[in-house]
């Protein structure tokens, strides 16, 4: 049994003023969310995250500055760790093409893992907290769009 769950993901606000975000199935469970994962033992943070972004989408990504580390209490969906997230900003670094839907859960694929996955880019201004499933990340959107009335 795991006590902590280190979760690493990461906002991805393009050029077109549009936000990347994941929609998952596993273990039954369907959920949307930011692109990353889980820290591996003997990983750093900023190191999981770029692996998680290049397994998920096969982009290369340059972390540019942190949003948010989780400051509540929050017990994992699907065991009985205590989840520990950290939000970062990043930029593509390559010129990867993902296979973006406009419907949530549209899925066409399998992963072997049994894991489904599939991206959607939603408009800055039209993504809502609400839109996400976990309180965590809902948390960090606030926190990214209180950073982006500060930068402007």
């Amino acid at each position: 049994m795991f006590l902590f769950n280190v979760r690493v993901y990461g906002i991805l606000l393009n050029s077109n003023n549009e936000v990347l975000i994941s929609d998952e199935r596993t273990e039954n469970v369907s959920f949307t969310k930011f692109p990353g994962g889980g820290l591996e033992y003997g990983e750093g943070l900023i190191e999981a995250l770029k692996r998680e972004y290049l397994e998920e989408t096969g982009m290369d990504v340059e972390v540019t500055k942190h949003i948010y580390t989780t400051d509540f209490y929050e017990k994992s969906s699907f065991n009985e760790s205590q989840i520990i997230s950290i939000y970062y900003q990043v930029e593509q670094k390559n010129d990867i093409v993902l296979n973006i839907r406009t419907k949530s859960f549209d899925f066409t694929e399998k992963s072997l893992e049994g894991k489904l996955q599939a991206f959607r880019l939603i408009p800055l201004n039209e993504l809502k907290e609400n839109d996400l499933t976990f309180k965590t990340d809902r948390v960090a959107w606030v926190e990214f769009l209180k950073s982006l009335d500060k930068i402007q």
